[in-house]
């Protein structure tokens, strides 16, 4: 095929014994260790000449042949999807991100993104990196809410300064599993990569500062309301630190399973993590001005929300 790339490795003394899809997971050619397994699934690696396992274990001397297929083309293509905008000039775009849409393109969600959406409605946006144009900050996929966009090369300087100097203001909403005992306070707790998953933790390794201020707005059956002011961006920082606290975020698959499984019903139900970027103020990149953007709570929250008032999970702690 067209633009697939041939890479040949020979076993060096010091990884026999290794698992195959481990030695070739740390290969900056493959990438990480899944999808190095997704090229053994496809046939795409030999192993002296012959086909091969994830488990086998590597002797020295042995030489792989991995079949790299072509790397996807560079930018992103535009996509005429809905794109629920908030608040719009010149210079800045504020919409609303629904639950379940990617920002910018990942592996395994190259199509689909909030990206492609606003390049269809604007055309085209500032920025060095072909597939986050315009995009100062981003939300998780399955987290809801509020996301700047900016539209010009001097909005994008300025605005990227604001996120970096902490002069924005975020406040989210989330429902967590259980009661939380004060009603308010400060999670200050550095994060940083977990080294058993992939995912990241308060037990880190080479862990940055990241600081959360949260509020109690409501006190429901078996779960809790909460308004959360990060006054950092640390990847997954809400959802880490509220699992650090003891309350994971309701329908959170990665920080929460365990709680998940002592749930009621209408909380192990929940799709996603019951997160959402309620609001954001910015100083205005031309004006000077504070803009302060909000967006509504999204239909799933507020019937999660709905099914907590009417007692659907009474009895739990």
């Amino acid at each position: 095929m067209s633009g697939e790339r041939r890479l040949v490795l020979v076993v060096p003394p010091t990884a026999a014994g290794e698992r195959l899809d481990r030695f070739l997971g740390a290969v900056a050619a493959v990438g990480t260790r899944s999808q190095a397994k997704q090229l053994l699934d496809a046939g795409r690696v030999r192993l002296d000449g012959g086909a091969c396992k994830a488990a086998r274990p590597l002797k020295s001397g042995e030489r792989i042949e991995v079949v790299l297929p072509p790397p996807p083309p560079a930018g992103v293509a535009p996509e005429a999807l809905p794109l629920a905008v908030l608040w719009e000039d010149a210079d800045v775009l504020a919409v609303d991100k629904p639950p379940g849409m990617v920002v910018h393109p990942a592996p395994g969600a190259r199509r689909g993104t909030l990206v492609a959406a606003l390049l269809h409605r604007l055309g085209s946006l500032p920025g060095v990196d072909p597939e986050r144009p315009g995009i100062v900050h981003r939300l998780d996929r399955d987290t809801s809410g509020v996301l700047l966009v900016a539209r010009t090369p001097p909005a994008l300087a300025a605005l990227a300064r604001q996120f970096h100097d902490r002069t924005v203001d975020k406040r989210y909403v989330a429902v967590v599993h259980g009661r939380m005992g004060r009603e308010r306070g400060v999670i200050d707790r550095p994060i940083g990569r977990d080294p058993h998953a992939r995912r990241m933790s308060v037990r880190g390794r080479r862990r940055r500062a990241a600081v959360t201020r949260f509020e109690v707005v409501e006190r429901l059956a078996g779960a809790t309301l909460l308004a959360l002011y990060p006054e950092t961006g640390r990847t997954h920082q809400l959802r880490v630190h509220l699992a650090a606290a003891g309350h994971p975020i309701v329908g959170d698959r990665v920080y929460g399973p365990r709680a998940q499984a002592r749930a009621a019903a209408v909380l192990g139900a929940f799709g996603r993590q019951a997160l959402h970027a309620e609001s954001i103020a910015f100083t205005h990149p031309t004006s000077g001005a504070r803009v302060t953007v909000r967006a509504p709570l999204p239909a799933d929250m507020a019937g999660l929300l709905a099914a907590l008032r009417a007692g659907a999970c009474r009895g739990l702690a």
